[in-house]
């Protein structure tokens, strides 16, 4: 960062007066802050890294304090960021601003095969941290053993499973899986069959994997109760919205069996709760049935839950979740990204695979193709619906996809009207429009992509924040205004 770079920076963060995912102040009159680990640990351990800049006051309303000494500031920085395992290696830069100087510490992420960064005095469980909107929060027990998982391949999916025995599992299922993997490998019909089921990890040392009773035992629940499916319809827009009769759900169904038993018993689920919608072609007279989100990509969201969930000790108490509300459809399963996998390059890299033996045995079953084609086949189908792209998110250890039902019409007319090249739109009217977009709950980003803006923060400060104070759009979750996960809802006069 250049100085220039440092002095506009701070001038940015004296205007908004907020701290960021990548950003962090400390005050710095009196002496260097005595303990930098928290956020050196969270800066380092994603892969944007973040900026500390120090001689801004978040407690004196973020206003440009300067520092006490700036080289011995750099000085002790260097010292802290020595006590952090891996080590971490700031890049310094000073800057004065009106006879007051100012010092930046950029943390560069460290690569994911190094992660966790922690300090060194508290050791790895209590010196890991990870960067949550403007805030640093330790790490669970179960991200710090994902990045170990990753680290040193562990095959959680491969696992003996003590109390269940060869006979446990379905024989005619195993058949049909021979006769499948040996007609299309040649080479393995060769092997007798308990080499076979070695080979391909269907036993472990004569022991039923975790792969397979998922795969082949008639009720896999039994040795694990809750690798299974919590499909709920909720009657609102949020969990505990009820209906006009106090119902906090419309259906509620716990789904288990096996593998490919869990995905037609999930399909079925969704096909009875979601609404058809009619059309009849004036020419044809032909009538055709939609329902609110395609099937197809229905299927492929499940069946990469089912395929790419953690089977970990760390995550086996948690059941995969299908959650039908008003305005969408959210499917989640416990076990982030996997690897080097970022949320960005979903549907246009190579992910690594966490569960190979799951997804290859998916594959020879016929289940699917295991080819990386899961994600553009969604927003493929979901763009022909005439549907908003699918939402991908990855957070506390979940990842999740969200399906959204069409904008209504008025609010999509409202949209192309703001985005128009010509009658630039007043500030009343994008106030007013924003309103009408805010019917169903909405993120900053997508009031600041509906109103064509770029900046998601531009967009909250100008437009967001005047509507929250005066009454016009309430928070989700009033006492974090600055929460990643804030959504605003149109008050409607309550």
């Amino acid at each position: 960062m250049q100085p220039f770079e440092l002095e506009d920076l701070a001038f940015q963060i004296n205007q908004s007066k907020t701290e960021t995912q990548t950003i962090e102040v400390k005050g710095a009159q009196c002496g260097c802050p005595k303990r930098l680990y928290d956020t050196l640990s969270s800066f380092s351990n994603q892969d944007d890294g973040g900026i500390v800049v120090f001689g801004i006051s978040e407690e004196n309303g973020f206003a440009i304090e300067g520092v006490y000494d700036a080289h011995d500031l750099q000085k002790c920085i260097v010292g802290q960021c020595k006590q952090m395992t891996p080590l971490v290696r700031p890049v310094l830069t000073t800057c004065t601003i009106e006879d007051r100087q100012i010092v930046s510490a950029e943390i560069p992420g460290i690569d994911i095969a190094e992660r966790p960064c922690f300090y060194a005095g508290t050791g790895r469980s209590k010196g890991s941290f990870v960067r949550m909107g403007d805030s640093d929060e330790r790490m669970t027990e179960y991200e710090i053993y994902s990045y170990e998982a990753y680290r040193k391949k562990y095959e959680d999916e491969l696992r003996s499973v003590e109390r269940a025995t060869f006979g446990d599992l379905d024989e005619t299922e195993l058949e049909m899986y021979l006769l499948k993997s040996k007609s299309s490998k040649p080479n393995l019909a060769k092997l007798p069959n308990n080499k076979i089921f070695e080979l391909m990890c269907i036993t472990k040392n004569g022991s039923p994997t975790l792969a397979s009773i998922m795969l082949f035992s008639p009720y896999p629940q039994a040795y694990f109760p809750q690798l299974s499916i919590i499909a709920t319809s909720i009657p609102g827009t949020e969990m505990g919205e009820v209906d006009e009769e106090g119902a906090r759900f419309i259906d509620n169904k716990r789904i288990e069996g096996p593998l490919p038993a869990m995905l037609e018993e999930a399909l079925r689920f969704a096909r009875s709760n979601m609404k058809l919608k009619t059309t009849i072609d004036q020419d044809t007279g032909i009538r055709s049935d939609s329902p609110d989100y395609p099937i197809e990509a229905v299927r492929e969201a499940i069946l990469n839950a089912l395929i790419h969930r953690d089977y970990s000790i760390h995550t086996q108490g948690m059941p995969i979740q299908i959650r039908f509300f008003q305005d969408r459809l959210e499917i989640r399963n416990p076990g982030g990204l996997y690897g080097r996998l970022s949320v960005d390059q979903l549907g246009k890299v190579q992910p690594d695979t966490r569960n190979p033996v799951i997804a290859v045995t998916m594959e020879t079953l016929g289940l699917t193709e295991n080819r990386y084609s899961g994600i553009p086949t969604i927003q493929r189908v979901l763009h022909e619906a005439g549907l908003p792209e699918a939402e991908f998110k990855e957070q506390h250890g979940n990842f999740e996809v969200v399906f959204r039902k069409k904008i209504p019409t008025v609010i999509a007319e409202t949209s192309i009207t703001l985005r128009a090249a010509h009658g630039a739109p007043t500030q009343a009217d994008r106030e007013n429009a924003i309103i009408q977009f805010c019917s169903i709950p909405r993120t900053r980003k997508e009031i600041a992509e509906f109103l064509g803006l770029s900046s998601v923060s531009y967009a909250t400060k100008r437009y967001v924040e005047p509507l929250v104070e005066n009454g016009a759009l309430l928070l989700s979750i009033p006492n974090a205004p600055q929460s990643p996960r804030q959504t605003y809802r149109a008050s409607n006069g309550e």
